[in-house]
Parts: structure tokens; sequence; C-alpha cells
């Protein structure tokens, strides 16, 4: 958890994250929608890189240089739960307003939720989940 921590434990990463999940994929468009600072947006985008979250992509417009869209690579889409869970978290605990953005089954659009699930594929209530640590728990 302390790896996930370091990774993901700051506002900018997580904000950068979303807008990918958003389908934001243009350096300048997410420098628009976040407001970040230019230096701290490219340090951010590099470290997501570097830890293969995000992948980079040429693009051209025409008359224009190339430039480069960062997209989520299978590690990164993976992600996915733990915003949504974070954005249902806050919704529920910080301000009690529904969460800006939901999962949903692509055939139906059907509200999907976060659950716990046995290796058997049985839902487990919340109440009846612990956490325990294994000795190889280094994540």
């Amino acid at each position: 958890m302390a790896l996930t921590a370091e990774l993901l434990g700051d506002r900018w990463t997580l904000l950068i994250l979303r807008e990918a999940f958003y389908g934001v994929q243009r350096y300048d468009d997410m420098l628009q929608d976040l407001g970040a600072p230019r230096a701290t947006l490219t340090d951010r985008l590099n470290k997501l890189l570097n830890q293969k979250i995000l992948k980079r992509h040429p693009y051209q417009e025409k008359g224009e240089r190339v430039r480069h869209a960062y997209k989520l690579s299978k590690k990164g889409r993976a992600l996915g739960k733990v915003l949504i869970a974070m954005s249902e978290w806050g919704a529920t605990h910080l301000t009690k307003s529904p969460a800006p953005a939901h999962l949903a089954e692509r055939n139906t659009n059907t509200h999907l939720k976060i659950a716990f699930l046995t290796d058997e594929g049985r839902v487990v209530p919340e109440t009846q989940t612990k956490l325990y640590v294994t000795p190889s728990d280094k994540c």
C-alpha cells in the first residue's frame, strides 16, 4: 500500500488519471482543464509514463509539429476501480452529493457498484470482511 500511496498520493497525479479516464489525451487540454503548473504536469506525466500507467502516442495535426497523446495502458486502466471507489467515498463522506462519475455496463448502461467477491464470485458485505497481512505483502 505504501508504494501505491507514494505513486498516486498527490492531488495532481490523481487528477491527471481522472482526466485520462475521461478521455482527455492531449497535454494542452490537461493543462487547461486542471490548471496545474506546466512543470508539475510534465513531472507527473513523466512519473506515470515511467511506471507504465500511461503510454505516449505521437499525433500530428495538419501544418503542425508532432505532438504526443497520453493514453492509459492496461496497467493504468486497472486503476479505474480505485478512482471510482475514491470518488464514491468522497461523495458519501465529504460532500454528501452524488459522485460525478459512475461505472456502467457497456451494453446496457446499467450502473455498476464496486463489491468484494470471493474467488468463487460470491458477494461479501463490507461488514463481513477483514484485512490481513501476509509476509509477502510489499505493496
